[in-house]
């Protein structure tokens, strides 16, 4: 279980993020949403000790800070260089360094690991291919290979449905729903609507506090939506998704 108790960061005197408290459990798949601004990549970053906090954040009642190589990070694919000079098996390999040290050679177990992610992914055939010659959808299954093969308990995935084509997103979604099966915690931030939320278990609304905190169809209230995104809701969604409110 991911638990985080009253964490609040702070930026330059702005607060980005306020008194936030959840917890996911295992096997749970859920969605963290709000608007732009509202602090979602943030909260991942504290999880991922990669900005300063207030409050305390555990995995299965430990720091996680302990357990970094229990957490694995998709990120969003505009934070990615394209261009760095890499292969898709490299990129997957990458998962094992910190477990074999710098300049060790991966043995066969480790090699066998890489194999089977990306061929979990159908990346396998393009294991020598440069990533930045790969397709969007090829690209970020090349990176959830990479969180596959660290093995974690824990996945946090930045906007991973953004900019797939359907083949990429139904690869995703059978893969989620394994590692659920397998008790596996996901983190999703997301800016999708509709009826796509309803493939979350729970939805997490936040503005820079934590607003909502249920099943999909009890968050995306109008009241909740309004309260997060403000009055003009329907034009704001507009903007922000190219689709109208559905809820």
């Amino acid at each position: 279980m991911l638990t985080v108790q009253n964490l609040s960061v702070n930026y330059r005197g702005i607060e980005a993020l306020t008194g936030v408290s959840m917890a996911l459990r295992p096997g749970e798949w859920v969605g963290l949403i709000g608007p732009n601004g509202a602090g979602k990549s943030t909260l991942v970053k504290a999880i991922l000790g990669l900005t300063p906090y207030r409050g305390k954040i555990l995995l299965n009642g430990a720091s996680l800070k302990r357990q970094r190589s229990q957490v694995a990070y998709v990120p969003q694919r505009s934070q990615i260089d394209w261009d760095y000079p890499i292969t898709a098996w490299n990129v997957v390999m990458m998962a094992q360094t910190r477990a074999l040290g710098w300049g060790r050679s991966p043995g066969s177990k480790v090699k066998e690991l890489v194999s089977a992610s990306l061929d979990r992914v159908e990346m396998l055939p393009l294991k020598n291919r440069p990533i930045g010659q790969l397709s969007g959808g090829q690209q970020q299954r090349v990176f959830l290979a990479r969180a596959l093969a660290q093995q974690p308990n824990l996945f946090l995935l930045d906007e991973p449905f953004s900019g797939i084509d359907k083949k990429t997103e139904a690869i995703m979604l059978s893969i989620f729903a394994d590692l659920s099966q397998q008790g596996k915690t996901l983190l999703v931030c997301s800016h999708e609507w509709g009826e796509a939320l309803n493939r979350y278990d729970r939805l997490l609304l936040l503005n820079r506090r934590v607003l909502a905190d249920d099943a999909p169809q009890a968050v995306m209230t109008m009241e909740n939506i309004q309260q997060a995104y403000g009055t003009n809701v329907q034009a704001d969604l507009h903007s922000q998704t190219g689709a109208p409110f559905v809820y």
